[in-house]
C-alpha cells in the first residue's frame, strides 16, 4: 500500500504541477515552433527572391548580347527598373544597372543616364566592397564623359580603399585633371599610377607621362 500510494503522490504531483506549469510549456513550444517554421518560410522566401533575381538578370543579358533585337534597348532597361524595384537589395540589381549603364553609354550615349544608373548601383554596393570598386571606377568614367569633373574627382575621393584599383584610379584622376587644364596635378597621378600598377608598365600610361615630360627612368 505503501508503494501505491508513492505512485498515486507521484501522479497527483505531476497532475499538479502541469496545472501549473503546462499553459506556459505549451506556450513555449508553440513559440519555439512559430521560430522554426518561420524562419525555414523565410529561407524559402529569400531563395524563391534570389532565383527570381536571377532569372531577370539572365533575360537581361540575353538582351544586351542580342545585336538583331531592335527592342533590346527597351528590354534591358526594362528588366534593369524591374531589379531594381523588386530586388533591390541584391547583387543582381547591381550587376543589371552596370549592364543597363554600359548601353546607355556605348550605345546610346547618354552618359548622364548612365551616372544616375551608377549612382544607384553604388549606393547600394556599400556591402560588397570589390563589386563597389568596379561601380565606384565605371561612375566616376562616366562622370568624366559628361565633363563633370569636379564629381568624378569626388567619386574617386570616395574609395576608402581602392585595393586593386588604386592605379586604374590614380590613372583616371590623372586624365580628369588633364582635362582640368592641371598638368602638374595630373603628372604627379600619372607617376603615382606607375608607382602602383600592379600588372608592370602599361604602355598607354608611359605615352601619356610622355607627353607630359616624363621619361620611362623618372
Amino acid at each position: 500500500m505503501a508503494e501505491l500510494r508513492t505512485e498515486e503522490e507521484q501522479i497527483q504531483a505531476i497532475k499538479d504541477w502541469w496545472k501549473k506549469n503546462g499553459s506556459s510549456l505549451l506556450i513555449g513550444i508553440g513559440a519555439a515552433l512559430a521560430i522554426v517554421f518561420g524562419w525555414q518560410a523565410w529561407q524559402n522566401h529569400q531563395a524563391q527572391q534570389r532565383a527570381e533575381a536571377a532569372n531577370q538578370f539572365a533575360t537581361l543579358l540575353n538582351a544586351f548580347a542580342d545585336e538583331s533585337d531592335e527592342n533590346a534597348s527597351e528590354t534591358v532597361a526594362f528588366v534593369a527598373e524591374t531589379l531594381r524595384n523588386d530586388y533591390g537589395k541584391s547583387a543582381y540589381a547591381i550587376y543589371g544597372n552596370l549592364v543597363l549603364a554600359r548601353q546607355q553609354m556605348m550605345v546610346d550615349g547618354n552618359a548622364e543616364a548612365a551616372i544616375d544608373s551608377l549612382s544607384w548601383a553604388l549606393d547600394k554596393a556599400a556591402d560588397y566592397p570589390a563589386l563597389s570598386l568596379v561601380v565606384r571606377n565605371r561612375l566616376a568614367r562616366a562622370q568624366f564623359a559628361a565633363e563633370r569633373y569636379d564629381d568624378a574627382l569626388a567619386t574617386l575621393d570616395g574609395a576608402a580603399n581602392a585595393d586593386a584599383f588604386a592605379g586604374v584610379f590614380s590613372e583616371l584622376r590623372g586624365d580628369i585633371l588633364l582635362a582640368q587644364g592641371d598638368t602638374d596635378g595630373a603628372r604627379d597621378a600619372y607617376i603615382t599610377a606607375r608607382e602602383q600598377n600592379q600588372q608592370g608598365r602599361s604602355g598607354i600610361l608611359e605615352l601619356k607621362l610622355s607627353d607630359l615630360g616624363v621619361g620611362e627612368g623618372a
